[in-house]
């Protein structure tokens, strides 16, 4: 196979999260040694439904799921859990970003193929972690907030770079830190290392998004500043939860005035 289309959709389709790591780490090998490229007579993208995902964990409304201190194993567990589902999400979502929106630059395909590998990476730490902790990826309940915005922005790639990596993925670079420090009063060292790798990364990941936006913005003849308030007011029609991680939105390709705009609007 050396369609990258018809790559990252077996990638998205694999069940079983081993299988999608492995066909994610092979795919992004491939890319690098110019084994795959995206194909212009590649079929056009299938509807956007669910990826392949293994039975468990149940999926409920995040209002559901239950939050648990981390002075136990099992609270550190559900957390590292939790982490681990975005990260499994996040390989889908950097997959769909290939294979959906076609006769975008080479460079656009290997930035979100380079993602899905890092994403991979991050859950086979995570899964470790969970591993080390007496439990394994399923054990939890988790939500599917990530997919859902997906499955909106599936038509619009400017909505999809804008919404899912800018707000949903960015809202790690500003949740993380707190994890850390509440990790560090409970003296767990290991799931703090992994949390640190995390957050180092996904600034890269995050600025993809910016990049990619930005691009479609001038694609379109759209001011970026504008058209962002936009789409937040359009798809999400609420105000960013704060606080935000200012220094780390901005080596990711905010600006000061969307961070401005962003802290104004914001709720506690």
């Amino acid at each position: 196979m050396t369609d990258l289309h018809a790559t990252a959709k077996a990638c998205l389709d694999a069940v079983d999260p081993a299988e999608k790591l492995r066909l994610t780490h092979a795919a992004w090998a491939a890319v690098q040694a110019g084994e795959l490229c995206p194909d212009p007579a590649s079929p056009p993208p299938e509807p956007i439904s669910a990826p392949g995902r293994p039975a468990k964990p149940r999926l409920v409304s995040a209002r559901k799921v239950p939050h648990r201190g981390l002075g136990t194993d099992e609270g550190r567990a559900a957390l590292v859990h939790a982490v681990a589902h975005i990260e499994l999400n996040a390989i889908d979502l950097a997959w769909d970003a290939v294979y959906r929106f076609r006769g975008m630059p080479d460079t656009y395909y290997r930035d979100w193929a380079s993602c899905a590998h890092d994403e991979a990476r991050h859950f086979a730490l995570l899964s470790a972690r969970l591993a080390e902790l007496g439990h394994a990826y399923g054990d939890f309940d988790a939500h599917n907030g990530l997919w859902e915005m997906a499955e909106k922005t599936a038509s619009h790639d400017t909505a999809r770079m804008a919404l899912v990596p800018r707000v949903l993925e960015a809202r790690g670079l500003d949740v993380t830190p707190g994890m850390i420090e509440r990790l560090r009063s409970v003296g767990d060292e290991r799931t703090i290392a992994v949390l640190e790798v995390i957050l180092r990364e996904e600034v890269a990941h995050v600025a993809a998004g910016t990049r990619w936006f930005r691009w479609c913005c001038e694609r379109d003849g759209s001011d970026p500043f504008d058209t962002f308030f936009e789409l937040l007011r359009d798809y999400m029609g609420v105000s960013l939860r704060g606080p935000f991680n200012r220094p780390a939105r901005l080596e990711a390709g905010f600006i000061e005035a969307e961070l401005d705009r962003l802290v104004a609007a914001s709720v506690a």
